[in-house]
């Protein structure tokens, strides 16, 4: 492994890092480097049958699209989707060395979990809903097959984020396949071979091949029927800053008017007088 190969991975693990210490909802996925633009990305090939995907979509072969749509960008075997797969590695191997604070089995229906590392020592076979619940800005990591093997299967399994929770802020780490058929899955699937998805709903990205190389990139992704929303593209933007009217600051606009007195203190109807919401000066300039 070259010099700047070696760099690149050293930056996303103590990206990362830093990361789980006191992330921001804008930060949940930049351990990933370029990877975290593409709702699908796979080492090998992407096959879309009956499917919509929002956002980009890359591999490192060939991308079939059957009565497909792809709302992004498509990268098949460019060097945007090779970097992005080099960096996909990159983060894949800086969550598998994250400890674990629970280990868990079963299905997880009807469970509630709050933000944390929680594990599963081998596969993991998942019905019915699971709620997340916590803080906008609260991260969950899910790895499944931390002795070694494990593949993760949902069947008519639900994610519910609860509390304000974001589903771009929960992580799947698999340390093999991952095969999800009429469920709603909320989270990114980091898989370590391919990810298959029928049915249902998919809001996050679909990550494929993470113990593959850059030189021979590995793991496919196979959408039947379902719906993918990636993370960049549904990311939520800011609300636009609402105009402000004149008289006490913080009102029901939740904003300061500022200064509209020209240089000359008389001619101001601000920030005398009033309360909250009812301006001071109502009578015009000079009064």
């Amino acid at each position: 492994m070259d010099r700047h190969r070696q760099l690149i991975r050293l930056a996303v693990v103590v990206s990362f890092a830093a990361l789980l210490s006191g992330p921001s909802p804008a930060l949940a996925s930049s351990f990933l480097g370029s990877a975290e633009t593409f709702a699908v990305l796979a080492g090998g090939a992407v096959t879309c049958t009956n499917s919509a995907v929002t956002g980009d979509v890359g591999a490192g072969t060939v991308i079939t699209q059957t009565s497909c749509t792809i709302s992004g960008t498509v990268h098949q075997g460019d060097a945007v989707a090779q970097q992005a797969y080099a960096d996909f590695l990159g983060g894949y191997a800086a969550l598998a060395s994250r400890p674990c604070d629970q280990t868990l089995t079963g299905t997880l229906a009807g469970v509630t979990l709050t933000p944390g590392v929680y594990c599963f020592d081998a596969a993991a076979t998942l019905t019915g809903t699971l709620t997340l619940k916590g803080p906008v800005n609260g991260m969950w990591l899910f790895k499944v097959g931390t002795l070694g093997t494990g593949a993760l299967t949902g069947t008519s399994f639900s994610v519910v984020m609860a509390g304000g929770g974001q589903a771009c802020n929960v992580n799947w780490w698999v340390a093999q396949a991952a095969t999800l058929t009429t469920s709603n899955f909320q989270g990114t699937i980091l898989a370590g071979a391919d990810i298959t998805v029928t049915g249902g709903t998919f809001n996050g990205d679909a990550l494929a091949g993470g113990t593959g190389s850059t030189t021979v990139p590995t793991g496919a992704v196979t959408l039947t029927g379902a719906t993918v929303a990636g993370c960049e593209a549904t990311a939520t933007q800011p609300p636009p800053q609402k105009h402000c009217n004149q008289g006490v600051g913080n009102g029901p606009e939740n904003c300061d008017p500022g200064n509209s007195n020209q240089g000359d203190p008389s001619r101001s109807n601000d920030e005398r007088g009033g309360t909250p919401g009812n301006p001071g000066r109502k009578g015009g300039n000079g009064k």
